[in-house]
């Protein structure tokens, strides 16, 4: 059997590596500049562009300096689930978070938002920039080209963050077409996005351990022996730079 998905995540894939290696490069220099000076990294989402909040953080394999943006009625176990988009086009609430996250000059912010047009993205971007952040984001630039903003600044996030990655998938997300559905089924943007930040990830720990850091803030696996000490002495080095209770 072919399995249509693999095929089109493997084109999606290929068209990422090509098309996004000097934005991906510039992500993993300041990714670089940032831990050296030891300074925080915050990640945020909304409902289903969270999923990568989630797979970034307290992650064997992943960065100890990610800090999560988390609102609750943003996340997946909201109910009525409506309400996750209620939120996220609500204006003003973006700002709201924000009032809670230490954010300060020097600190990176990763933001993933699929269509970039909603509120609430828009202004922890904002945010970040007026507080001197950079900004990172994951989005799909021929998506949102598409769309207005629902922001009052007239803007979506692409036009507002300083280093800008496309997922390169399909207007809707969803990337499958099949006989006789007029919609596409199976959306791309969360594989695709783990794949961009696992691999910016990666090449940032080999770069760290180029520049003489013998020991990078990687996260051990907690089921290995002797993975609780291990991770809790990267902590230790690097906890001004951590803002969850660990």
């Amino acid at each position: 059997m072919e399995f249509k998905y693999f095929n089109r995540i493997r084109e999606i894939l290929n068209e990422v590596e090509h098309k996004e290696d000097n934005s991906m490069g510039k992500a993993v220099d300041i990714l670089v500049n940032t831990i050296l000076n030891k300074k925080s990294i915050f990640v945020f989402g909304a409902s289903h562009a969270g999923i990568i909040t989630e797979e970034l953080y307290y992650r064997a394999g992943g960065l100890v300096l990610i800090n999560p943006i988390f609102a609750k009625s943003l996340m997946l176990d909201t109910s009525p689930i409506t309400m996750t988009s209620n939120m996220e086009r609500l204006v003003g609430y973006g700002e709201t978070i924000c009032k809670n996250v230490p954010m300060k000059e020097g600190d990176i912010l990763i933001v993933h938002s699929v269509s970039g047009r909603n509120p609430v993205s828009i202004e922890i971007a904002l945010e970040a920039k007026r507080r001197k952040v950079s900004v990172i984001c994951i989005t799909n630039l021929e998506y949102s080209k598409t769309v207005t903003s629902r922001h009052p600044c007239g803007k979506n996030l692409y036009e507002v963050c300083d280093i800008v990655i496309d997922n390169h998938g399909d207007i809707g997300d969803a990337c499958v077409e099949l006989d006789g559905l007029n919609q596409k089924v199976s959306p791309s943007s969360t594989v695709i996005a783990a794949t961009i930040m696992n691999s910016i990830i990666a090449e940032v720990t080999q770069k760290l351990i180029d520049k003489g850091i013998s020991k990078p803030p990687i996260f051990y696996s907690a089921n290995i022996d002797g993975g609780d000490e291990l991770n809790r002495n990267i902590y230790n080095e690097y906890k001004d730079a951590i803002h969850y209770k660990y």
